[in-house]
């Protein structure tokens, strides 16, 4: 794994220039290899749906299977203050937190494994959304909730887990109508000439619009231009930002800024983003981790030269088969996105590489 470190300098900025005339003048198209492909094991094949190229704002609509039928409960409980949904059987079919819009729904099972960088494997009924907004106490009440939930419970469409999967070491190519390769195979970054295997082998530095090949206007009127020696890339920051931002259609800022969208580095993130701390930063490691749910943001501080500056982060996935708290981000050992021990191990628990690098967590 490599940390984010402060924007790249001197990056081009061009105004005005439209999707559509970028996307027939800078996509480069290739097919990437799919050895060591990450197997994902569904109860059911789900069909995937390239998102639009140019929009990462908003809430996208989801489809799915009516939810059970039967009378459910709503609860609330503390640490931190959320709305659990229970089923009549007491079984719980959501989890929403206050000033948070992901929300964990039950789901189908789901087993991801990725063979070539660890044996763990990581089997989960939680399936990652985004809520159209942020949560509060009573919304179970709201018109827009109950829409959402109706077609979200029980929804087989891709989610927070789905999208990240979709870039490990051999997943394949998919391209939007554009032809705009959106996602596949990601690496970390371009070889850095001055790097080596033992340290700073590859760049980082690579968003997601470095990987899609294509510039990309935020919403401040920013306009971001993609390297070419970055295309299919990203650091884990543009990792997170790929999958939450880009696929999920959480709100994006252009830098390091306060505001309603997720910042650029993963620094920023922890300290700058919307969300509910789920583990306080304090420059420590945490005490536990007990309270993480899967889809929460998990910040690191594992590279000495950067001070109390959190370099690293990633999107805790739940336990594995063996009990173990694991997550999953773009990493410089293993070349791009894993969930694999290439590098140290990715557990948050004993005193592991990360395990020991771990100073916060964050609910989107």
């Amino acid at each position: 794994m490599k940390k984010d470190r402060k924007r790249k300098k001197d990056r081009k900025r061009e105004k005005g220039l439209t999707g559509r005339h970028a996307l027939h003048t800078l996509v480069v198209l290739g097919l990437l290899g799919t050895s060591a492909y990450l197997t994902v094991e569904l109860r059911e094949k789900q069909d995937v749906t390239a998102p639009p190229v140019q929009s990462v704002s908003g809430a996208g609509a989801t489809s799915g299977s009516k939810p059970a039928s039967g009378e459910r409960r709503f609860e609330r409980l503390a640490n931190p203050a959320r709305t659990v949904v229970r089923a009549a059987d007491g079984g719980v079919l959501a989890t929403f937190t206050d000033g948070a819009r992901t929300a964990v729904l039950t789901g189908a099972s789901r087993t991801f494994t990725e063979p070539k960088y660890t044996s763990a494997k990581v089997t989960t009924d939680s399936w990652v959304r985004l809520l159209p907004e942020a949560w509060k106490e009573g919304s179970e009440k709201s018109a827009w909730f109950k829409d959402w939930f109706s077609k979200s419970l029980g929804s087989k469409d891709p989610d927070i887990f789905a999208f990240a999967m979709e870039y490990l070491e051999g997943a394949p190519q998919k391209k939007d109508a554009q032809g705009v390769p959106y996602s596949g195979d990601a690496q970390f970054g371009p070889l850095n000439p001055n790097g080596s295997v033992a340290g700073d082998l590859r760049l980082e530095q690579s968003d997601f619009y470095d990987y899609l090949g294509i510039p990309y206007r935020f919403r401040d009127g920013t306009v971001e231009q993609p390297e070419a020696a970055r295309f299919r890339a990203m650091d884990c920051s543009g990792f997170v930002r790929t999958v939450f931002g880009y696929r999920a259609r959480y709100p994006l800022m252009a830098k390091d800024v306060k505001g309603d969208g997720l910042p650029r580095t993963a620094n920023g993130m922890a300290r700058l983003s919307p969300g509910v701390p789920v583990l306080e930063l304090t420059g420590k490691r945490p005490d536990a981790t007990d309270r993480l749910q899967p889809g929460d943001l998990v910040f690191f501080d594992i590279d000495k030269r950067t001070g109390e500056r959190l370099d690293h982060v990633g999107i805790y996935m739940g336990l594995d088969t063996d009990g173990k708290p694991r997550f999953v981000s773009s990493r410089e050992e293993a070349n791009g996105p894993t969930f694999g021990d290439k590098g140290g191990t990715a557990r948050l628990d004993g005193n592991g590489f990360y395990a020991a690098g771990l100073r916060s967590a964050k609910r989107l």
